[in-house]
């Protein structure tokens, strides 16, 4: 027979099953669309698109917006 900690344990173990699950479908949906930075409309190279999937912009554009987030602070 089954304990508290143990139900609990279970429940716990299936959400985050379903989490990680839904995870994945997003990550992989984002790394097909993203092919293009939103910035300069320059293709964004795949080892950055594989390094960092859910990446929008090319590496010079971001380097740009944070430097531009540095000086608004």
């Amino acid at each position: 027979m089954a304990d508290n900690a143990d139900i609990a344990t279970e429940l716990m173990e299936r959400r985050l099953a379903a989490a990680l699950a839904s995870r994945r479908q997003t990550t992989a949906h984002l790394v097909v669309i993203e092919t293009e930075c939103e910035d300069c409309g320059a293709e964004i190279p795949a080892a950055r698109r594989q390094a960092a999937p859910w990446a929008t912009t090319c590496i010079e554009c971001q380097g740009l917006r944070e430097r531009k987030q540095r000086h608004v602070r």
